[in-house]
């Protein structure tokens, strides 16, 4: 009878222990019971709040949504609270971000780096500043590879770095791609270089927040070639400032190409670009193209050069609106030759100002413009040598499907509708969360706390934000994010508690709804097979709100709800053994007719707005909420 017994717990025993084996969710359980334990916890607020607002049969939110509740006790959040209402969180910044378990700086140091010897080959290599290297070489060449990828938050500064080299090369390969908030200053780099050369390849590319300053960068050289090669592509909301470039430069070849591709929202600032060189030799090439609201401002570039050749070539083509300023361009040049060709043919009209074009400029300066996009501004421009050639007002380039061509989308990221079949196989993106671990604020602090560009200085007064800083960079995007007027069709709202997302969801779709998110990462950048699907009520068009994480001090979602679209549940499943790994919801947008033509979804499936629907994964901490069925 007793080993009956043993036999009998040791078989429920390992039958529990099986359920979900595939997505280890242990400690969110762990804090969820805790909640139940303590009645003054933030998390049990929130499911007395879910209890009280959402009528679905769910007991409880789900467990990684409970888990991003606030972790400030009763006591702290009186204290907060009290604070906050005073405005005066600033002089308690430290203990706010540390308690409530926020991010309020997106700037941190890491240790300084230095060395001046030997020739160097990182590979693998994170977060460093490097202070004082490389000065005085002699030949050799030091490389940087697989340096700061997939991190987080890279933060490397390069300061007097190469100084006065000869011969000495500088390599960047695969350098600070897929982080999140990528910081990285070049301070006093290459200053008295004579030959070499610098080259940067796939520099910062699918970065979230790009914060990339160049300061006196390569100044006083001679013939020290420069070569920035898949530049800071597919980027998101980020800023990239090149300040005293080449400055009284000798001859040296600069070339840009494939700068600031298919990137969102991204400002990219030249200032002091070239100035007072010798013969420079500068080239753009598919500068900026298929950008999203790309902001671009060239100031006093190519001031009082010699001799000089610029040329700019696919610039802003199929570029999405924008604002893009040239001042002071070619400004007192001497024999020199700039040229512009497939300029800015975009597909919604962006700000387009060139100022102060070739004015001053004496011998033999040839300024051409070559194949132009629709309503653009030339205020004055030097007659006498500037020349407009084929003139366009045609809109977008013809180039369209070959730059489709070149673009890369990850595998997987978008898909038909069709592929969700029990045993069809497919690439599944990598869909981990990326961004840094914070925690909702509680409603009575967050109602205290100002949130709006008009509010900026507020805010930067909160969070002791600098000019200019990572931190504001990140602010100010979210925030022109959250204040973008919703797209056709859109219902939108930024949600920094657990209270005002459930609110907005349900005042969307009723109290009787459904959180749903992907249950794990299982199956990433891998070939997967489909197991069961089911289709959220019963495969039809239905409404959904969904929300996506944004990059701010506390935990912040983006949520919102667009029409027309069919939401569904799949078992996923490992292509060889057939196990189940993970469960997955996907969700696909039956109309795209107002999508640009540019969008990703397209680049990887083919096709044009509205001609297809397009269906992709609810990443990992991100959900969809339905209608329960």
């Amino acid at each position: 009878m007793t080993t009956t017994i043993l036999c009998f717990f040791l078989f429920l025993f390992l039958s529990l222990s099986s359920f979900n084996v595939y997505c280890d969710r242990a400690s969110e359980t762990k804090q969820d019971i805790s909640s139940r334990d303590n009645p003054f916890t933030s998390k049990a607020s929130l499911i007395r709040y879910w209890n009280t607002h959402v009528s679905s049969d769910l007991p409880k939110p789900p467990p990684f949504l409970l888990s991003k509740a606030s972790p400030l006790n009763a006591v702290d959040l009186a204290k907060l609270t009290k604070v906050a209402t005073g405005n005066s969180l600033s002089s308690k910044l430290d203990a706010f971000c540390s308690l409530a378990n926020l991010i309020c700086s997106f700037d941190s140091q890491s240790d300084a780096f230095k060395r001046t010897s030997r020739d160097a080959d990182f590979a693998g290599y994170t977060n460093k500043n490097f202070v004082t290297y490389g000065s005085g070489r002699l030949g050799g060449i030091d490389s940087f590879k697989n340096y700061s990828d997939g991190i987080n938050q890279p933060n490397d500064s390069f300061k007097k770095y190469s100084k006065d080299g000869t011969g000495h090369s500088e390599d960047f390969t695969s350098y600070a791609k897929d982080g999140n908030i990528a910081t990285e200053n070049f301070t006093s780099y290459g200053p008295g270089a004579n030959g070499g050369s610098g080259q940067f390849t796939s520099y910062a590319d699918r970065v979230n927040v790009p914060n990339l300053r160049f300061t006196s960068y390569d100044s006083d050289d001679n013939n020290h070639k420069l070569k920035f090669t898949s530049y800071s592509d597919e980027t998101n909301s980020g800023a990239e400032t090149f300040i005293s470039y080449g400055k009284n430069g000798n001859t040296g070849p600069t070339e840009f190409t494939g700068y600031g591709e298919n990137a969102n929202t991204v400002g990219s600032g030249f200032t002091g670009y070239g100035e007072s060189g010798n013969a420079p030799n500068d080239t753009f090439t598919s500068y900026g193209d298929s950008g999203n609201n790309p902001h671009n401002t060239f100031r006093s570039y190519g001031f009082g050069s010699n001799s000089g050749v610029s040329s700019f070539s696919s610039y802003r083509d199929t570029a999405n609106v924008g604002d893009d300023s040239f001042q002071s361009y070619a400004k007192n040049t001497n024999s020199g030759k700039a040229n512009f060709a497939n300029y800015g043919k975009t597909f919604n009209l962006g700000n387009d100002t060139f100022k102060e074009y070739g004015i001053g400029s004496k011998g033999l300066t040839k300024v051409g413009f070559k194949s132009y996009g629709l309503a653009r501004s030339f205020k004055g421009y030097a007659k006498n040598v500037a020349t407009f050639a084929g003139y366009s007002n045609t809109g977008a380039s013809s180039r369209q499907s070959s730059n489709f061509e070149k673009r890369w989308v990850e595998p997987g990221k978008f898909f038909r509708e069709a592929m969700l079949k029990q045993g069809n196989v497919m690439v599944m993106p990598d869909i981990r969360d990326k961004m840094p671990k914070r925690s909702f604020l509680p409603r009575p602090i967050l109602s205290k706390l100002p949130f709006s560009t008009s509010e900026l200085p507020q805010l930067k007064e909160l969070f002791n934000v600098k000019d200019n800083s990572s931190t504001e960079v990140v602010i100010v995007n979210s925030l022109a994010e959250c204040e973008r007027a919703p797209s056709q069709g859109e219902t939108k709202r930024c949600v920094g508690s657990m209270e005002d997302m459930i609110d907005f969801a349900t005042s969307v779709l009723g109290h009787n709804v459904v959180a749903r998110t992907t249950e794990c990462v299982n199956g990433s950048k891998q070939r997967v097979m489909m197991g069961s699907v089911r289709g959220i009520n019963n495969g039809k068009v239905t409404k959904s709100v969904s929300c996506h994480q944004s990059l701010y001090p506390y935990l912040l979602y983006y949520c919102h709800s667009v029409p027309k679209v069919r939401v569904y549940e799949a078992d996923i499943l490992d292509v060889e053994s057939k196990e189940k790994i993970n469960h997955g919801v996907a969700i696909c947008h039956i109309d795209t007719s107002a999508w640009s033509p540019t969008h990703g979804a397209f680049v990887a499936l083919g096709s044009t707005p509205g001609q297809i629907e397009v269906c992709h994964w609810i990443f990992e901490n991100d959900l969809t909420w339905t209608i329960a069925d």
